[in-house]
């Protein structure tokens, strides 16, 4: 079994003295793991960071095998080792992934989300709302996407004000009734009537991604570096609740 392609970088595990488990990310396979032997050299090391470019060849026996990467350098993105922020957000997006994402599923809209988001990392962009909207992106190509449009009840495009912690759909302060204390809050950002900022937008995602993929989907807690990232956006303290 063969594979060639280009891919960027999500996560390097050390196994024995040299050797690099490395996670990639590509278009056309999705997630793929290999072995990178000597990838544990500092040559190599630099070049397998989280977020880089790469041009790879895997190969392996059968096609469920770990299997062998060869690994040239691509492009590097060395603006997301330059701050503190934009090293938090690689952490967080490439952490994300390799927790959510099955081996070998392709998802190439994701895929093109995250290579524009690192880029805007890289650039020292403003990328906040970027990596909310691809929160978003995230939780919607693995089935558990957010209809924030129109109301679930009603289906008027106006007022709405209230998310369904089930559902994912947004509801109107009409139709929400009685039932608005166990809605949660539509944030202004999102199309809400209300306020809302970033904090309330990455509070909603955190809360689908916790209760939807962590606990449906992957089974396990989100990865700690998710919680950091929104940490220091907010300039405040991690919050299990994110």
């Amino acid at each position: 079994m063969e594979w060639n392609g280009e891919a960027s970088v999500m996560t390097g595990q050390r196994h024995g003295e040299n050797a690099v488990i490395l996670t990639v990310l590509t278009r056309e396979a999705g997630l793929m793991r290999g072995l990178v032997p000597g990838g544990a050299s500092a040559r190599r090391a630099a070049m397998l960071q989280p977020g880089n470019r790469v041009s790879l060849r895997w190969r392996a026996r059968l096609e469920d095998q770990l299997g062998t990467f060869a690994v040239e350098p691509g492009r590097a993105r060395p603006g997301l080792i330059a701050g503190a922020n934009a090293l938090a957000g690689v952490n967080a997006v490439t952490a994300l992934l390799a927790w959510a994402l099955p081996e070998r599923d392709p998802h190439p809209r994701l895929t093109d989300a995250t290579e524009a988001l690192l880029d805007l990392m890289d650039a020292g962009a403003d990328w906040s709302e970027d990596y909310l909207r691809w929160e978003m992106r995230l939780l919607d190509e693995l089935g558990f996407g957010l209809d924030l449009t129109r109301c679930a009840v009603t289906g008027t495009r106006e007022g709405l004000a209230y998310v369904s912690p089930r559902s994912g759909r947004a509801v109107s302060a009409q139709a929400a009734g009685d039932w608005a204390p166990r809605l949660l809050p539509l944030p202004a950002m999102l199309g809400g009537r209300g306020n809302g900022g970033l904090t309330d937008a990455l509070a909603l995602t955190g809360h689908f991604l916790h209760a939807r993929l962590a606990e449906i989907h992957a089974g396990r807690p989100l990865p700690a570096a998710r919680a950091r990232l929104v940490a220091r956006l907010m300039g405040s303290q991690p919050s299990s609740e994110w």
